[in-house]
Parts: C-alpha cells; sequence; structure tokens
C-alpha cells in the first residue's frame, strides 16, 4: 500500500468522520503547519488556510490510502472548491487542501464548528487557537 500523508485541519480533525470517509486513515500526531492561518469562507462556510507570515495552524497528520485520498477528493470537491497544496514535513510530503477562490471570512456554521472542535479534541489541539481564529476574523 502507497503512504500518502495528509494534513487535516477542518473537520477531518475529527476522528469519527475521518474513519467513517478514510477507512485506511491512520492518526500520526498533532503538527504545526507555519506561514499560514486558520480561516472559513465560501457558501459552506468550511475552514480554509491561507498564507500569512509568523502564523501557524495546528492540524493533525494522517496516513491514508490512494482510495482514501479518492474519497478525500470527492468530499473537498477537488479542483473545483479546493486544491492540492503540499510541503515538506520532516523529510517527508505531506498533502493538504486549500480552497480556490479565497472569498471573505464567514462563520462557521454550528453543526460544522462543533465537528472541527470535536477534532481539535481527538487530536488534543489547543481550542484556545481556533477560538482566537473565529474572534479575530
Amino acid at each position: 500500500m502507497i503512504k500518502i500523508y495528509y494534513f487535516a485541519y477542518g473537520s477531518n480533525l475529527n476522528h469519527f468522520q475521518m474513519k467513517r470517509r478514510c477507512k485506511d486513515s491512520i492518526f500520526l500526531k498533532k503538527i504545526n503547519l507555519k506561514g499560514f492561518k486558520l480561516t472559513f469562507r465560501s457558501k459552506y462556510r468550511a475552514a480554509d488556510i491561507e498564507l500569512q507570515k509568523n502564523s501557524i495552524v495546528p492540524g493533525g497528520l494522517f496516513e491514508i490510502s490512494k482510495n482514501d485520498e479518492k474519497k478525500l477528493d470527492v468530499y473537498e470537491d477537488f479542483p473545483t472548491l479546493y486544491k492540492k497544496h503540499h510541503f515538506k514535513y520532516y523529510g517527508k510530503n505531506v498533502m493538504t487542501y486549500t480552497m480556490v477562490k479565497k472569498s471573505p471570512f464567514r462563520f462557521p456554521t454550528e453543526r460544522y464548528l462543533n465537528i472541527v472542535k470535536r477534532g481539535y479534541k481527538d487530536c488534543k489541539l489547543n481550542l484556545l487557537y481556533l477560538n482566537k481564529q473565529l474572534k479575530n476574523n
């Protein structure tokens, strides 16, 4: 099986949701993506990341299969809504998704936000970061 490293920062942090969507996925650890900030946008009010100096986005590093990647492509509406962004993390090639159109901030729905918050707990991320990003947008 080909190993693909995937960085989750929104609803895919939620272990139950991720396992349901990507049956081969394995949560490895929490990591920080440097040079980006978290935001929410589009008509879906979904999570996105954008370049920002001296900023980080906490997230979860998952190992996924090629089949899982295909399922994520469908879920993320790749390449229409999200495009793939690749970066190096300790020598590993890591893939994540970023929105194609950088529309203005839109506060997430309560349902979506609760899924993301559950993901923060699942990955042992600091909820203060998420709350700060919601207030500062």
